[in-house]
């Protein structure tokens, strides 16, 4: 790969019009073309077959239900991790829920989780993709109709299912799990349930995938057809914001420069780099208006999580008794998904995670030097506590009105002098390694 390098000594001085190029790696954009649509539907198609997902529906029958449903999701998951040389490793995440909203009576529910262990056993951080296999009718209480939830959420699960199938047959330093987790329709339950053991038993999470609705390309209400789409929602004052922190964000301006905000730039960047036809949208709310998901409990924890879903969502597929009514039809049914759209998604997911797992670990205290006053811009930082050893590290650098980020300069050490003020521009530091996979950007705190 080649960089633009600028060498230094103790700190590196840069011109605006320093700018690096990023090359795609090869065996990256392999993993990407292995994802196949025709599986992303067999598994989907498979998930309908039970008939009903919803949380509370047979555990015992072998053929429907949401117990026959999770079996099935494990037994696959264990195939895949045949290719993994013992590295791969598939669970249950059981308890029992509680009586209370949308539960009516105590129930033992049960994530699937497909742990792909790391290589470097020096290397603790986590990668997470997560879709929920539950589903439901327009009764939220319903346990016996008709549940297909074909896009809502088995299109979000068979994305998680086809990339540990990929993955599964690699090596990478750091973790990722691939997750199909259970009750969000009811409330988020699952995906609560992982995220406070994760909090509890302190994983070191840098990351969080959630993949929520993300089969359909048709809005029925708009007419609007878009195949190339897909949203990233990512929150901007993070849902355990510390007051000490919020008042830092408050003097800096950092409220559109959170973990969860780096976190789908950086998806928007990559995914790309790595599937041609795809526009990645950032939605800069948490999730989309007045509803939630399952990143929402890992954002609560403080892990950095976002959400992945299509850009034009049909409201006659999602929480609907599958009917005609009028000549319109109303289900979430497998054969209106759009199987080369979730294929696209999942080529997305798969470019994040494999470069986020493969390079260095996040830059440690990373700040702006504001000692003295000046219109230019001091930034230094220390080297990564997990991972591989960085290469360099890019500094990031865009107008504070810019959503993206514009410039990306390539330095070696550890500090750097922008010729820009920190007053006028934004910035962030990325860890990167010799073959290009970097780190999630982290914005500078105020230091002396």
């Amino acid at each position: 790969m080649k960089y633009i390098c600028l060498s230094l000594l103790a700190f590196a001085t840069i011109s605006a019009s320093a700018q690096t190029t990023v090359k795609p790696d090869a065996n990256i954009s392999r993993m990407v073309d292995e994802v196949s649509s025709k599986n992303i539907e067999t598994i989907i198609r498979k998930l309908v077959n039970f008939k009903t997902r919803h949380t509370l529906s047979d555990t015992t029958s072998k053929t429907e239900g949401i117990g026959a449903a999770r079996n099935w999701i494990k037994a696959e998951y264990e195939r895949y991790a045949a290719a993994s040389n013992g590295r791969m490793k598939v669970t249950f995440d059981e308890f029992v829920q509680p009586k209370g909203n949308r539960i009516d009576k105590a129930t033992p529910m049960k994530n699937v989780l497909a742990i792909l262990k790391g290589t470097d056993t020096a290397d603790k951080r986590v990668y997470i993709i997560s879709g929920h296999y539950d589903s439901r009718a327009t009764d939220v209480m319903d346990a016996k109709s008709f549940a297909p939830g074909a896009v809502d959420d088995a299109s979000g699960t068979a994305v998680s299912m086809e990339l540990a199938r990929v993955m599964a047959k690699r090596q990478f330093p750091a973790t990722v799990i691939f997750m199909a987790v259970v009750g969000e329709e009811q409330g988020l339950y699952g995906s609560g349930n992982v995220a406070k053991r994760a909090k509890a038993e302190g994983w070191p999470i840098d990351a969080m995938l959630n993949n929520d609705i993300v089969g359909n390309t048709y809005g029925m209400e708009t007419g609007l057809k878009d195949n190339r789409s897909v949203r990233i929602f990512s929150e901007g004052v993070p849902a355990a914001e510390t007051e000490k922190e919020a008042s830092i964000r408050n003097s800096v301006g950092g409220e559109n420069d959170s973990p969860a905000r780096e976190l789908a730039r950086y998806i928007k960047e990559v995914g790309e780099r790595y599937v041609e036809q795809l526009d990645v949208k950032l939605i800069y709310r948490r999730d989309r208006y007045l509803r939630g998901g399952d990143h929402t409990p890992f954002s609560q924890q403080g892990f950095t999580a976002v959400r992945v879903t299509e850009m034009n969502e049909d409201f006659n597929r999602q929480h609907q008794d599958v009917r005609k009514d009028k000549g319109t039809d109303y289900g979430d049914l497998p054969d209106f998904a759009d199987y080369d759209y979730i294929q696209k998604v999942a080529r997305m997911n798969l470019s994040v995670l494999a470069n986020l797992a493969l390079a260095p670990g996040r830059p440690q205290s990373v700040g702006i030097v504001t000692s003295g006053l000046t219109n230019k811009t001091q930034l230094k930082w220390e080297a990564p506590t997990s991972g591989k050893t960085p290469a360099g590290y890019y500094v990031l650098m865009r107008e504070t009105i810019s959503p993206y980020w514009e410039k990306k300069f390539y330095v070696t050490g550890t500090s750097a002098n922008i010729g820009y003020s920190k007053g006028n521009y934004l910035f962030a530091i990325q860890a990167v390694d010799a073959d290009g996979h970097e780190s999630i950007p982290v914005f500078p705190k105020p230091v002396r």
